[in-house]
């Protein structure tokens, strides 16, 4: 997958599973003080991007996450492993 098919499956995941307005999500959006994301919701997420991967995630690869963009480095980071 590209950068930008990532980005486009997480939009997806963002607005189905959290209800965030697809107009507010920007590779610059930060998850927990404008997407309204919290520990639990990231927990899903990653739960969710296991299944996109197929890979386990370790917790300490996303405890540095911080924006949109940084999920998507981390999906395509563990996609090309």
């Amino acid at each position: 997958m590209t950068r930008e098919e990532i980005f486009t499956t997480l939009s997806g995941y963002l607005v189905e599973m959290f209800e965030v307005a697809p107009d507010s999500i920007t590779l610059e959006s930060r998850l927990f003080e404008e997407l309204d994301l919290d520990s639990i919701d990231a927990v899903d997420l990653v739960v969710r991007l296991q299944d996109l991967t197929g890979k386990k995630i370790k917790p300490e690869q996303f405890k540095t996450v911080r924006t949109v963009a940084d999920v998507v480095d981390r999906v395509h980071d563990l996609l090309a492993e």
